[in-house]
Order: C-alpha cells, then sequence, then structure tokens
C-alpha cells in the first residue's frame, strides 16, 4: 500500500468497474423551489456552486443568500439560472479577534434569517440547504421549518477544530465546549448533515450522535469548469501557483520559504497567490522579508470561471497545509482542480491527502519542511517528462471523480427529502451505511 495506513469508514468495499461510477438516471420530478445559505462569496465557492447550478440545471428555482466581495456587487444577481442574494459585504478578512471573527457571522446569520422568511412567505420553499461556517447559521431556517419544510446541513469545515487552530485554543476550554454543544445543536436540528471528506464522518457522527442523518460529499471537481483548457501564457517564465484561503493552517509561509530556494535552481520561476484571508499581511511581511517581492505576487481571489483558465496556466500547484493543525484533515478541493486542467501539483503529506491519493498522481512533501517542499518543486519545475507523466495519471484520476458522477445522488437526496402526496420519486437515496463509490475506488487507487 501507498502512503500511510489509516482506519477508513466502517463500509464493505465492494466490487466494482468503470460503469459504478456514472450516475443512475434520476427521476424526472416536479421543479423544487430551493433556498441555500452560505457566508461565502458565491462566484468563488465552487462547492455551493456545483449544488446549485445542478438543481437549476434541471429545472428548479434556486434562491442563493450569500455575500458578496465588494460594495460595488449588485445586491440581486441570475449566476447560471441561479438567483444570488447578497446579504452583505465580506470586506477584509482580518479577524484578528474571536469578536470580529464572530461579528460579521452574527450579523449574516440575522439578515438572512428575516431575508429567508420574507421569501418563504412570498414563495414555499420546498427545501433549505445550509452551508457551515458557522453551524448556527442552520437555525436561519427556523420559519420554513416550522412550516415543515427539510433542512439539510453541510459541514464544510468541523468547527471546534478550525477555532483551535485559527485562535490557537485549547482542546478543553469553555469556547471548545460551547463550539461542541452548538455543533450538537445546530445537527440535531438539520433533517440531514452533508459531511464533506470521510475522515470527518466518524468524528462528527460519534460526537452529535448522528450517525443515521450523515453523509459524504467531498469537494468533487466541476468538470465543466475544470478541464484540459489550452495554455494561452507563452512568456518563458515557469508559474508556482495557489489559489485559496490565506490562513495559518494552509502552510503559505512554509511554501514562501521553499520559493527562496527553488529560485537558487529556476530563476525563471515566479510564485502567484490568488486569495485573502486573515494570514495576507504576515504572508505579505515575510514576503519582503525574504527579499522575494520581484518574484511572489499576491493578487485577488477570482471566480471558479477565472481561476479555472489562470490554473491551466501554471506549471505547477502547491499545497502546503500543516499536518498539525486543523489542516491534516481538512481536504482540499484545488488538489483535483489543479489534475483536472492538466496541471501537475505538490502536496503536504496529510492524514486526509494520503487517504485520497498516492504518490503516482501527486508528489507529496514532508509537512512544514520548506527543504523539502523547495526540492519537489524544482524536481517538476524541471523535469519535463515527470509534469508529462503526472498530469496524464492525474487527470484520469480527476475525470473519473468529478462532481458529474456524484451529482445524481445529491439530486435524489434532495428529492426523497421533499416527497409529498403528489411527487414520491422511484428511487430513494441510500442510506449511509450503504458503501460508497468514491471511497470504493479510493481504497483501491491506494492499495495498486
Amino acid at each position: 500500500m501507498l502512503g500511510k495506513a489509516i482506519d477508513r469508514p466502517k463500509a464493505v468495499i465492494p466490487q466494482f468497474g468503470r460503469s459504478a461510477v456514472l450516475p443512475r438516471p434520476v427521476t424526472k420530478l416536479r421543479p423544487k423551489s430551493v433556498a441555500m445559505i452560505s457566508h461565502s462569496v458565491y462566484t468563488s465557492d465552487n462547492r455551493v456552486r456545483r449544488y446549485a447550478e445542478s438543481l437549476a440545471g434541471r429545472g428548479d428555482r434556486v434562491d442563493v443568500f450569500s455575500v458578496c466581495q465588494s460594495g460595488d456587487t449588485p445586491g440581486q444577481q441570475t449566476i447560471n439560472g441561479v438567483h444570488v442574494f447578497h446579504v452583505q459585504c465580506r470586506g477584509l478578512k482580518k479577524e484578528r479577534s474571536k469578536l470580529a471573527y464572530l461579528w460579521p457571522l452574527l450579523r449574516f446569520f440575522l439578515l438572512t434569517s428575516i431575508r429567508l422568511t420574507r421569501r418563504h412567505l412570498q414563495q414555499p420553499y420546498d427545501i433549505v440547504h445550509v452551508h457551515n461556517i458557522p453551524d448556527f447559521l442552520v437555525f436561519a431556517a427556523w420559519y420554513p421549518k416550522l412550516t415543515g419544510v427539510p433542512v439539510i446541513l453541510d459541514i464544510h469545515d468541523i468547527v471546534p477544530e478550525l477555532f483551535a487552530s485559527k485562535f490557537e485554543a485549547t482542546s478543553t476550554g469553555i469556547p471548545r465546549r460551547l463550539l461542541l454543544w452548538m455543533e450538537r445543536a445546530s445537527g440535531a436540528f438539520a433533517d440531514r448533515v452533508i459531511i464533506a471528506n470521510h475522515l470527518w464522518l466518524d468524528k462528527y457522527a460519534r460526537r452529535t450522535g448522528l450517525n443515521g442523518r450523515c453523509t459524504v460529499f467531498i469537494n468533487h471537481v466541476d468538470a465543466k469548469l475544470f478541464r484540459w483548457i489550452p495554455r494561452t501564457r507563452q512568456n518563458g517564465q515557469q508559474i508556482v501557483l495557489y489559489p485559496g484561503g490565506l490562513q495559518w493552517h494552509q502552510g503559505l509561509d512554509i511554501a514562501l520559504r521553499a520559493f527562496k530556494q527553488v529560485l537558487r535552481d529556476v530563476p525563471a520561476a515566479e510564485f502567484h497567490i490568488y486569495g485573502d484571508g486573515s494570514a495576507k499581511e504576515s504572508l505579505v511581511r515575510l514576503t519582503d522579508q525574504l527579499g522575494l517581492n520581484e518574484r511572489v505576487r499576491f493578487l485577488q481571489p477570482r471566480t471558479a470561471h477565472e481561476i479555472a483558465t489562470i490554473m491551466a496556466n501554471a506549471d505547477v500547484g502547491v499545497v502546503p497545509k500543516r499536518a498539525d493543525s486543523f489542516g491534516d484533515e481538512a481536504y482540499s478541493t484545488k488538489i483535483m482542480e489543479f489534475m483536472a486542467v492538466g496541471v501537475p501539483v505538490i502536496v503536504s503529506s496529510t492524514k486526509v491527502d494520503r487517504y485520497y491519493f498516492n504518490d503516482s498522481i501527486v508528489r507529496f512533501f514532508d509537512s512544514g519542511n520548506p527543504d523539502a517542499l523547495a526540492k519537489e518543486m524544482v524536481a517538476v519545475l524541471r523535469n519535463e517528462e515527470l509534469r508529462k507523466r503526472m498530469t496524464a495519471q492525474a487527470f484520469e484520476y480527476a475525470a473519473t471523480h468529478c462532481w458529474e458522477n456524484r451529482k445524481g445522488d445529491y439530486l435524489r437526496m434532495v428529492d426523497s427529502m421533499c416527497v409529498t402526496t403528489e411527487d414520491r420519486p422511484a428511487a430513494v437515496l441510500e442510506t449511509t451505511n450503504a458503501p460508497d463509490r468514491f471511497e470504493a475506488s479510493c481504497y483501491l487507487h491506494r492499495l495498486f
């Protein structure tokens, strides 16, 4: 077996062939009215977009209550058939204190609760899908819930661990106990809970006692956006790319220190960082201290459509998460997005990434080790045959595990939760104890 052996979910691994990953046809039903809530920028949140556009694409009415990146954004937009309501502006994410972090979330919760209630009174929803963070955002759906509307809580990140990593909180303090209580209460309020990866499934279900109501949907790559895109950049530079959140657990400081060494062997290299977050100011300072201002560029977050083309023009992607923090079990969508656009990716050796990937499709380095990361960067940048071999194998893997192969399961779940006397789907979603096709494939991929 490649990589470190880890415990996997208690599901029987079935025998399967290529047909096992193909989605089953979804029974034709009446259009649904769906509300989604997410304290994120919709155009940059690929996970929320995949759900919303999958529903809208089959004719459902989808309203998304989210935040916008700047005050210039219209209060309401229709994007690929999805109605997006910008409840508040995200602004700059400094979040130096717990209160500064909490206040925008509370304000978004209150405003969304009011707008969702008002909208439900005008045009009743069939289902509400709420995305954390925070967990308590699910209670914004209190009025639809009172009228019998089912509610999904989608756990993008497990909050107690993320809070501890962000604010260096203890694992036994009062804040953690409050977060665990809120986690249980929020999960109990929801009719179904979606978990973002298999490592978190057992942990979350054990803490909340909600095993029967939990299912896993990882951040599958959207093959409509992230595909083999022809390269347009022909300037001779070699681009190392990181697109995503700029938080401490993402390990960008490690990547900057590694890149300082890379320039000795690859002087034409540049490091482009697209994103925002609480660690951005410290990363900019570190870049200056390392004398990298001419070779490192910090750029603003881009929409999913824009970032796909940007990624396709890179020479190598890096995902340098810290294994001794929240990043050890937080699945990164960026990895398969790089694979899908044909760019080799270097990944920190974390528990979650060793679970889903092996050494034939990504280059692992010891987490937290700038020297090891620099060595892998140089090896990939200077070896064209290695890049071709990696991208060919990774591209096939990403194509097999794209969102199109799991979308049908999500649509069936929504339909099964919206059953009425006039509208009953012929097929009901499998129980959470049934074998997961993606889990099975990843397990066999690690074996062979």
